[in-house]
């Protein structure tokens, strides 16, 4: 998520990522209800409301999220609810509150701005904080996996989740350091890290980047987050022509999204004669794409938002058909 608000109770004056393509995608329409899963700043929920008389949910387990959403729902009086809780129980969540079935699902994955730019967060290394990278109130902080996981569990947290070719190394001094004292301050794992991650020549980015990621999406269960998600988003857009719009910025989520959107539009398996009929037309494709490849930002929208660069959406339409059966991997 890449949301610019000017202070955690700003009223949203910021521009999201992709945003006209993403309502674009969404296409609101009047009387047509719908949830943006990844609240942040309000930035995609604003536009929806301002494009047509809809309403939205807006959904977000940070606690200051949701303090914006609450302001800015004060703007769209009857228009626009505010749930605190993770998007990927949105089906359950809208249950609860008597809603069975929505007109459009917008998703914005990843840390938001807020988020990255707010020290005491530790989401990030540009400034120290302390080392927490929790996107809600609840489970463990950044520093107690960094503290307490064993070398081989933190050696596999930044090889899958942050594509650390070093990644070994990087465990093997971190379990080194905490021997002599607890790791609790970004800049202190920050600098550990680049003691054993040489930079490049000619790489744009910190050595540090990589390991913070995988520490991230590994705290917040945010690839499992995203498998749920996407399941729930299918199964609240219930009526054909509802509208799913999806913006990842790393390759590991967009592989997330594009693997769920294909499964689930690809025609089925033609019958033969060692399979059954029944089988072969069980899964028929439950989304339309909207578009064949994902649609990433203008060399304007890149140049103004450098966090915009490696963005890309990926949209659907909701068919006729019924959701496809929970895999172990969603209901995880």
């Amino acid at each position: 998520m890449t949301d610019h608000p000017t202070s955690p109770a700003a009223a949203s004056p910021h521009i999201p990522v992709l945003l006209r393509e993403v309502i674009d995608a969404l296409a609101p329409q009047d009387g047509g209800v719908y949830v943006d899963g990844t609240f942040g700043a309000g930035g995609y929920t604003r536009a929806i409301l301002e494009a047509a008389n809809c309403r939205v949910w807006g959904i977000d387990r940070d606690p200051a999220a949701i303090e914006r959403g609450r302001l800015l729902a004060k703007q769209f009086p009857g228009r626009l609810e505010i749930v605190e809780g993770c998007f990927g129980d949105m089906d359950q969540l809208l249950a609860e509150r008597g809603v069975a079935g929505v007109d459009g699902v917008a998703l914005d994955i990843g840390v938001s701005s807020p988020q990255i730019d707010e020290p005491e967060r530790g989401f990030s290394f540009r400034f120290d904080g302390p080392l927490d990278m929790r996107m809600g109130r609840s489970g463990p902080t950044a520093a107690d996996v960094v503290n307490h996981a064993s070398e081989a569990e933190l050696a596999d947290i930044f090889y899958h989740y942050g594509e650390e070719r070093m990644a070994r190394r990087v465990a093997r001094v971190i379990v080194a350091a905490r021997l002599t004292a607890p790791i609790e301050r970004t800049r202190q794992l920050a600098e550990l890290i680049r003691s054993v991650v040489p930079k490049g020549k000619g790489d744009a980015i910190d050595s540090a980047t990589r390991s913070f990621q995988g520490l991230r999406i590994h705290v917040n269960d945010e690839l499992g987050e995203l498998r749920r998600g996407l399941a729930a988003a299918e199964s609240l857009l219930k009526a054909p022509g509802g509208r799913l719009a999806v913006v990842s910025f790393h390759s590991l989520e967009d592989r997330e999204v594009k693997t769920f959107l294909k499964d689930r539009s690809s025609p089925p398996a033609a019958p033969s004669r060692h399979t059954p009929v029944a089988a072969a037309t069980a899964h028929i494709p439950s989304f339309r794409l909207l578009g064949r490849k994902p649609v990433g930002p203008s060399e304007a929208e890149a140049r103004q938002n450098p966090r915009a660069r490696s963005a890309r959406l990926r949209a659907a339409e909701r068919t006729a058909a019924p959701v496809f059966p929970a895999s172990g991997k969603e209901a995880a």
